[in-house]
């Protein structure tokens, strides 16, 4: 027996369970009751628990939420323990506690081993733990898609490394695809784009502009435009500070202060304070003389040449073009003409960026090719064991002479851009080149179909428990719930596939939401869920059978009664077949 086992769960306010508590074999246990009382909640609830989607339409009517707390006993150093202690939980001897609550609002909280997680850190712990096959699993299988993600599944390592292998380079094919497209397609654009920035670049070439020229020019422009005024200004502020020679009647500002600095410098022995009010006046006389000398230069080298100012307004006219349409600024400008040539530049080498990428594709179409083929090669070896597994499971179920096989097939592209598989371009995708589907043939001479299309009810019911037997094989998880895959098989199937079912829990965990009371009397434990009346409000029980109890129960499921003898001597003709079988 496995070392990691469910052994219980508790639901509360879920459905038309109030609070009850399932209690689960290690080996085989199964589920019944009658329709309605609420057998599909326990399965809804394990859901919950393995991180399903929270609805709060779930919540019991007149509850605020509904909350499933489930105790699982783990082996040794199982991968589930070790990421679970990884997030902060704590194992209780052993055993991990883990907790789901819905609000009625919808909201949704984990808790595993007494720590609050991502309710995806549940979905995590029960890829290793738990698998689920149930009606919607079956439905799920008859589409090609998922017969295929089924193969693979069983395959394994031999198609799972290089299908990981291959999902890589085909996104990277898509990537240098996309890539190419876009650069082929855009080529005009990009010509034209590229036009647009030579002519840009050139013109401002030619104009060769520097950087803050522009302010200087137009402070020089000012200058010129008004030098005969500027001129007659500073002539007239140097006399009135220097004196007119050929006035010498005249006064100006020098005599002044020279005549202020003598009157004081007379007295300043007799006051530090008029003292320093006389080096004041000297230091103003110093200054006043090299400004009225700077005017005399200024005057002097001020330049009216109307040539310089049509040459800078000639200037100025072709940098004005040129911030008309680069930039606010030369410096903005020159910015653009930056940025344009490395965009150039980039354009430029786009021919053989897409010489480069041609090349890429072809190269990782020949590699996707090889590994397509591979892939092909692994699936098909995996078929065949499969289809003898499922083939020998129908032989244990009551189908000794269904044959079930697996078509694997390509798709061929007409428009030649496919990857080659077997020398010719076939379809592809991002699992590869294979189109996978399961095929019956239900007795000798018959021709394999579909399975949708070559099974009854019942036939198709023992397909799929026969492929989810297979799985459970495959699969490194310790439990496996089965809800109702049972349906429409009766009679000595039913015996049959109760036998397989026992069979499978002599190695694992098994739990059997069921309505047959042949798959029911193999089961380790069987647990009755029923629903009783208060007068008020619905509430379901889970009870353990036993005894007496099984048996009333067992009659129940046979002829719809409990009482009835001939039930009662069928249900206990049906356990002690169950009971020498094993």
């Amino acid at each position: 027996m496995v070392g990691s086992v469910l052994e219980e769960m508790r639901i509360r306010a879920l459905g038309v369970i109030d609070d009850a508590v399932v209690e689960l074999s290690p080996g085989f246990t199964a589920v019944t009751g009658e329709t309605g009382a609420g057998k599909t909640m326990v399965v809804t609830s394990l859901g919950l628990l393995l991180g399903g989607r929270a609805d709060p339409a779930l919540v019991r009517i007149g509850s605020k939420a509904a909350v499933v707390e489930g105790r699982i006993t783990l082996a040794p150093g199982a991968a589930a323990a070790v990421r679970a202690e990884e997030a902060g939980a704590e194992l209780d001897d052993g055993a991990l506690l883990i907790s789901r609550t819905v609000s009625a609002e919808g909201r949704s909280r984990a808790h595993v081993g007494g720590r609050a997680v991502p309710v995806g850190l549940l979905g995590e712990l029960a890829e290793d733990l738990v698998a689920v096959h149930g009606q919607t699993d079956q439905q799920g299988l008859l589409r090609p898609a998922r017969q295929r993600q089924a193969l693979d599944r069983y395959a394994g390592d031999a198609v799972a490394v290089p299908l990981e292998k291959y999902t890589a380079a085909y996104r990277r094919l898509r990537a240098v695809a996309t890539e190419l497209e876009e650069l082929t397609t855009r080529a005009r654009e990009r010509a034209q784009e590229a036009d647009l920035l030579r002519f840009g670049l050139d013109e401002i070439a030619a104009v060769e502009p520097v950087a803050g020229e522009d302010v200087e020019l137009a402070a020089e422009a000012e200058r010129l435009g008004h030098a005969e005024s500027l001129a007659s200004a500073a002539a007239q502020a140097h006399v009135a500070l220097a004196g007119n020679p050929e006035d010498p009647e005249g006064v100006d500002a020098n005599m002044l202060v020279a005549g202020a600095h003598r009157a004081l410098e007379a007295v300043r022995s007799h006051d530090p304070a008029l003292a320093a009010l006389a080096d004041r006046i000297s230091e103003i006389g110093i200054l006043m003389a090299d400004v009225a000398g700077e005017l005399a230069g200024y005057a002097d080298d001020l330049d009216a040449d109307p040539l310089r100012l049509a040459a800078v307004e000639e200037r100025r006219a072709a940098l004005t073009q040129l911030t008309r349409k680069y930039g606010e600024s030369i410096d903005e400008v020159l910015a653009w003409a930056e940025q344009s040539a490395a965009r150039l530049t980039e354009l430029d080498g786009d021919d053989d960026r897409i010489a480069e990428l041609t090349a890429e594709r072809d190269g990782l179409r020949a590699e996707l090719s090889g590994l397509a083929q591979g892939l092909t090669a692994a699936r098909t070896e995996a078929a065949d064991r499969f289809a003898s597994a499922v083939t020998a499971e129908l032989a244990s179920l009551a189908m000794p002479h269904a044959r079930v096989s697996i078509d694997i097939r390509q798709t061929e592209d007409p428009s030649g851009d496919g990857v080659e598989v077997g020398g010719r371009p076939v379809l592809y995708g991002p699992t590869g080149a294979d189109e996978v589907e399961l095929l019956l043939a239900p007795h000798p001479g018959a021709q394999p179909r579909p399975i949708a299309k070559g099974a009854s009810g019942g036939e198709l019911s023992r397909v799929m428990l026969a492929v989810e037997v297979v799985f459970a094989g495959s699969d490194p998880v310790p439990t496996y719930l089965f809800d109702e895959v049972d349906a429409g098989v009766g009679g000595k199937a039913a015996v049959e596939v109760g036998r397989r079912l026992a069979k499978l829990a002599k190695s694992a965990q098994v739990v059997v939401v069921t309505h047959l009371p042949q798959v029911a009397a193999f089961a380790d434990r069987q647990l009755l869920v029923e629903k009783t009346n208060d007068g008020s409000v619905t509430r379901s029980g889970v009870t353990v059978l036993e005894g007496e109890d099984r048996v009333r129960e067992l009659s129940r499921m046979l002829a719809g009664q409990e009482d009835s003898e001939t039930a009662r001597a069928h249900a206990e003709e049906l356990l002690a077949a169950a009971r020498a079988d094993g």
